[in-house]
């Protein structure tokens, strides 16, 4: 009976990887929430219609920053949009999240963050006092980031329209030479790290709505990755395949990603995998899994063997990192795919999700 189950399992597993080896195409009528989530429907738009649209080696290569040589450097840029509700939450705020998400995308690539631009959208009717609170965050996380508001743009939207306010980014940096790191880079038996507990930041704003009756003290987790960067490449650097921030659609979205770009396989160990206590009731409650839910200041490290004991203990000696953990492994088969060992003793597909269970969370 145990073969049987097993040889059915594989057929399984057989029809997911070659449906996933196929890059994603955009059929979809409508745009909806779901195409922001950072789950399938995501891909599909990105994959489908953007990236064909706009092809180049750069946008190819599926990373969150692009890379170009400018007199005799590497420069690294990246934009981003942010359009969270609320405004105000738990460890963070909207001008907050607009800088840290940026400056992470560009130290995820390996580049220091040097400059942002800053385009606000305000809707008729923001009080000014709650302005000037955004602002002085904005001026507070660009200092403590290190880099400059370089240059911005004002709109005004009609009451109604906006949420209080958006927020629209561009970073600039520049690419480190201890950085040689890539989504296709990875290898079987690589370690897969992240840097502390997953789902904080998505619950947070979860909680902030008021959609469920919990009483946790739970806190974005919002911050500038790249002192953390700067210190995994000092102590890791060559050893470094691929870092990535795990913001929508969590880790789970960030492994199956890079599992479809570098081709391997990967096991994630779940008991290994960090989660508060009140984030993992909050997901059970949704019906999610905590490696769904978004971060905003935590990263995957994907590290050679012989370099996870040093990237680990970098990690863990930074501020934000003390709960860093190696969670799994790339293996060969089944290509493409993530599974997650669960502590039954079994294994289960860790997939992208399709929905959108927390919606407007960056």
């Amino acid at each position: 009976m145990s073969s049987e189950v097993s040889e059915r399992e594989q057929k399984v597993l057989n029809i997911i990887e070659t449906a996933r080896a196929k890059r994603s195409k955009f059929r979809d009528a409508q745009i909806t929430m779901a195409h922001g989530a950072g789950g399938k429907a995501t891909q599909s738009l990105i994959e489908g219609l953007l990236v064909p649209a706009f092809h180049n080696d750069t946008l190819d290569a599926m990373a969150d920053a692009g890379t170009f040589p400018v007199l005799g450097g590497n420069v690294v840029m990246t934009t981003d949009s942010f359009v969270v509700k609320p405004i105000v939450f738990p460890g963070g705020t909207i001008g907050e999240l607009a800088v840290n998400g940026t400056v992470n995308d560009l130290a995820m690539a390996g580049a220091k963050p040097l400059a942002l631009t800053l385009s606000l959208i305000l809707e008729e009717g923001l009080p000014a006092d709650r302005l000037k609170t955004q602002v002085e965050a904005i001026a507070e996380a660009s200092q403590s980031a290190g880099v400059s508001i370089v240059a911005g743009d004002t709109k005004v939207v009609e009451r109604g329209h906006a949420d209080e306010m958006y927020i629209c980014t561009t970073g600039l940096g520049l690419l480190d030479d201890r950085a040689a790191l890539s989504p296709s880079a990875l290898r079987p038996g690589d370690k897969i790290l992240v840097s502390g507990r997953v789902g904080d930041h998505g619950t947070a704003i979860m909680l902030a709505r008021g959609e469920f009756d919990l009483d946790a003290d739970i806190k974005s987790d919002t911050q500038c990755l790249w002192p953390m960067v700067d210190t995994l490449l000092d102590e890791a650097g060559p050893s470094l395949r691929c870092l990535r921030d795990a913001t929508r659609g969590g880790v789970a979205s960030v492994l199956n990603e890079l599992a479809r770009a570098s081709r391997v396989a990967m096991v994630v160990n779940e008991a290994a995998v960090p989660v508060h206590p009140a984030v993992a009731g909050a997901a059970e409650i949704l019906g999610i899994d905590p490696m769904h839910v978004a971060n905003e200041g935590k990263m995957v490290a994907i590290v050679a063997p012989e370099g996870a004991d040093a990237a680990l203990a970098a990690l863990r000696s930074m501020p934000g990192g003390e709960e860093a953990a190696e969670i799994g492994e790339c293996k060969t088969e089944p290509e493409g795919m993530v599974l997650m060992a669960t502590a039954f003793g079994g294994k289960r597909v860790l997939d992208q999700l399709v929905g959108d269970p927390l919606p407007r969370i960056c």
